[in-house]
């Protein structure tokens, strides 16, 4: 037997499956002390379930959505976990098997679906997956996990059940949207979605306003920005988008849904991962529209890249900065097939496949007509340029050399100048690939924590009330273990400043406990 391509990555992290859900509160150990300011409920999301009886799912996007609320109180720390009761979720462990084909994962035949029965399916949006398998965001006080299709589950806070689902195109006219809507000051939460009209498909902004009388945040629900996608028939897929003062911002690589391979598929149940497609020698467009008139204001292009995660982005004088995760292509996607996660530890290409920098963007927003250089603003080594054809090609400054993934901020800097963000490693050939990151964006230097065979999950960043500075607050970070540690899990709070460890809680689990993707610290 060949030796491990990887030998300090233990990718089964991801791939366990949650047996036995924790629906009450289990008590942790705690070990070091819990900042007695810190109060409430960091909630998580992510991957629960890779089977269904002796069905496994083909891909990581599939699992079925589990949650985990970890309860912070008075130095104390409680940990639970449930599925998200989807309709997918609950179709499956009814039939004990997989009985709708999503993303990745193409179901049994059903004999009794007919041809038209496919057909009349894609105009039926309860028809569609609702695995809302990704975040958490708050509307107001009511909190809803999210996936990317229209159809979210909004979630008690302190038991984890699963209270409603809400089909946002009930409320307004998408088809898709983004997992990482920003929720803004006042409670106003907006997000990027996908909208088609008789002329053609729209990238749109739709805002949900806090609740005025007896109207929901869905029900006051509208579009209040958009723009033409970039291919009419391939739709560029985002995961994610910005948002500073005066303006939205899209970023459109060209890796796209291709419209007609989505019905053909839809048509012969085919997963939906086989309708997109990656055009390596299309440049990577980054939009402006401005949030005043809901139009395009300005457009810059890029070399290619992919990304799922913008850090952060902020104005600055006569510039936008936009800060951003990226990658070479789309291959992050095709290594999150669980057969390709099964054998990674044999492809050589597979730490390639992740290999994510953070890039730093400057866009100009009233250039000159000159051929030199249009960044004129100290402490970045970005670039921009006037091309023959008069668009402005954007270079970007590598932020530092180190792969990072799950970017989170001080949110009260979000779409503002800020100075840090907080990620784990991208890097799974790294001698420690479980490692946090916080990144000093000015400085460009990293300070780091890990500890071995410790895979923590993205990093939130809670501020200290009344602190003194952006990274006055503490970091707290979900903890799983490799090597055979399955029924473990654990959270630690790190100094926001220097990443000390100040104190953690470890608790032993019945069951395995899979890795999370996202979550939202909810305060006390």
């Amino acid at each position: 037997m060949s030796e491990p391509l990887y030998p300090h990555y233990d990718i089964t992290v991801w791939l366990r499956s949650c047996t036995r859900e924790i629906p009450e509160p289990i008590t942790g150990t705690i070990t070091g002390t819990i900042p007695p300011w810190l109060q409430g409920s960091l909630i998580r999301n992510g991957p629960g379930s890779i089977k269904v009886g002796d069905e496994q799912y083909g891909h990581l996007f599939d699992s079925s959505a589990l949650l985990h609320r970890f309860n912070i109180e008075s130095g104390a720390i409680t940990y639970q976990c449930r599925f998200v009761q989807s309709e997918v979720f609950k179709r499956n462990r009814a039939a004990n098997r997989i009985v709708f084909t999503e993303f990745g994962t193409k179901a049994v035949p059903d004999p009794c679906k007919t041809i038209f029965d496919r057909v009349a399916a894609i105009f039926r949006p309860n028809d569609h997956p609702d695995n809302s398998m990704i975040s958490v965001y708050p509307f107001e006080d009511e909190l809803y996990a999210f996936g990317e299709m229209p159809i979210i589950h909004k979630i008690d806070q302190v038991s984890l059940e699963t209270i409603d689902r809400v089909n946002v195109s009930d409320f307004v006219s998408i088809v898709h949207h983004t997992s990482h809507p920003h929720v803004m000051n006042d409670g106003t939460v907006f997000n990027l979605a996908l909208t088609t009209y008789p002329t053609g498909s729209y990238h749109s902004i739709v805002k949900f306003p806090p609740k005025f009388g007896k109207k929901s945040m869905f029900e006051q629900a509208e579009i209040v920005a958009g723009i033409p996608v970039r291919w009419n028939l391939h739709p560029t897929y985002m995961h994610s988008f910005g948002i500073t003062e005066n303006y939205f911002i899209l970023v459109e690589h060209p890796f796209s849904m291709s419209v007609s391979a989505m019905v053909a598929n839809k048509i012969k149940d085919e997963p939906l991962a086989g309708s997109f497609r990656w055009y390596q020698h299309e440049k990577t467009r980054i939009s402006l529209i401005s949030r005043k008139s809901g139009k395009l204001s300005h457009r810059f292009y890029s070399q290619t890249f992919f990304f799922f995660h913008i850090i952060n982005q902020y104005e600055v004088g006569d510039y936008v900065i936009i800060d951003i995760c990226t990658y070479r292509d789309a291959a992050p996607l095709e290594g999150m097939y669980i057969e390709a996660m099964q054998n990674m530890q044999h492809n050589p290409n597979y730490a390639e496949m992740f290999r994510s920098k953070p890039l730093r963007f400057v866009l100009p927003l009233n250039p000159t007509k000159t051929k030199t250089n249009l960044i004129q603003l100290e402490l970045t080594h970005a670039e921009a340029y006037y091309q023959p054809d008069g668009t402005i090609l954007l270079k970007p400054e590598q932020i530092i050399d180190q792969g990072c993934e799950t970017p989170r901020i001080n949110y009260n800097h979000s779409g503002k100048q800020y100075r840090y963000f907080y990620a784990i490693s991208a890097d799974v050939d790294s001698a420690n690939p479980g490692t946090i990151i916080k990144v000093d964006t000015t400085l460009k230097i990293c300070k780091t924590w890990c500890e071995d065979n410790c895979y923590p999950s993205e990093p939130i960043f809670v501020p200290r009330p009344n602190g003194q500075s952006e990274d006055d607050g503490v970091v707290v970070a979900v903890l799983l273990w490799g090597k055979g540690v399955t029924n473990r899990v654990g959270l630690v709070v790190l100094d926001g400043r220097d990443m000390t460890e100040l104190g953690r809680a470890e608790f032993e689990t019945p069951g395995e406990v899979p890795r999370c993707l996202h979550g939202w610290f909810l305060p006390k």
